[in-house]
């Protein structure tokens, strides 16, 4: 099944375990034509989303790769939009087990079978960075790895309404700043007493994964966001800086890279652009086109 709009195709995968819905964004043919490209792009999407992103972002990047040469791909996820499946009972605690892995293994495979591929680049933001690491161990056919704003971390989540009056209530509000930056405090003194030894919500086998995937030296492009109550590229006062603990075990072939006055969900316009901008730098180095 598929339909066509402007540069862009619907299609299903029908030959999986579940139907899986994307969008495939093509290259122009004068493009195609000019760069024979061998490996494509896919887009897993997050938690809560679907596989347009927030504020549209991912058909906006991916069109951005089509235009540039990339054959681009989107899809739901099981349990997400137009895919098939439920999600799961603890969907937070699937994602972070790797839950997805498997799945998305095999649409990768689908994807560049179908389409003559030789690989795809896994782009993933969040929650679906997450999935895209996990992927990247048990998938022959990854062949980069997109980054953006990963954790490495278990997070208790709260309802999203819960959270955001907190939030405000701690901006706006002189007791909940003092208390905020109480609890920063003694996060801190916390960490130095562990001697920045990894917390006890570390996500272990996410960070098996990264020694996995660092090891074999994939090429990787992590772009992050500034943290709200941080300066620059640091972490938030008393959290423990798992990017610089990643950095440790990364060669060469990783680059990470800020996104000044970006938010985590990257979909205001600077940060929109910034991420097209140091994506397609990165793959035109990584993996040029013939």
């Amino acid at each position: 099944m598929k339909a066509t709009i402007e540069r862009r195709e619907l299609f299903a995968l029908e030959n999986l375990k579940v139907l899986i819905q994307g969008t495939y964004h093509y290259p122009s043919q004068e493009t195609a034509t000019v760069s024979k490209v061998s490996c494509g792009v896919l887009f897993l999407n997050g938690m809560y989303v679907t596989r347009a992103a927030n504020g549209d972002s991912a058909v906006y990047w991916a069109d951005s790769l089509a235009e540039a040469g990339y054959p681009a791909f989107r899809v739901d996820l099981p349990g997400f939009g137009d895919s098939g499946g439920d999600p799961p009972a603890d969907w937070l605690g699937y994602i972070n087990s790797g839950g997805y892995a498997p799945i998305a293994a095999e649409i990768v495979s689908e994807l560049t079978s179908r389409f003559h591929l030789s690989g795809l680049v896994l782009v993933g933001h969040c929650a679906g960075a997450v999935s895209a690491l996990y992927t990247a161990v048990s998938s022959a056919a990854c062949r980069g790895l997109i980054l953006m704003d990963p954790y490495f971390y278990l997070p208790q989540i709260a309802k999203p309404g819960v959270r955001k009056q907190l939030n405000l209530w701690a901006r706006q509000n002189f007791l909940g700043s003092c208390l905020s930056k109480g609890l920063d405090a003694l996060k801190y003194l916390r960490l130095l007493l562990r001697a920045n030894a990894l917390p006890e919500n570390t996500n272990f086998p996410l960070l098996h994964c990264w020694k996995e995937v660092a090891a074999a030296k994939l090429p990787i492009l992590i772009l992050r966001a500034p943290t709200r109550g941080s300066s620059a590229s640091k972490p938030r006062v008393g959290e423990f800086d798992y990017f610089k603990h990643i950095m440790k075990t990364a060669g060469p072939q990783v680059a990470m890279r800020l996104i000044e006055g970006g938010n985590h969900s990257f979909s205001n316009h600077a940060a929109r652009a910034a991420v097209r901008h140091l994506s397609q730098q990165w793959l035109s180095a990584n993996f040029p086109l013939m």
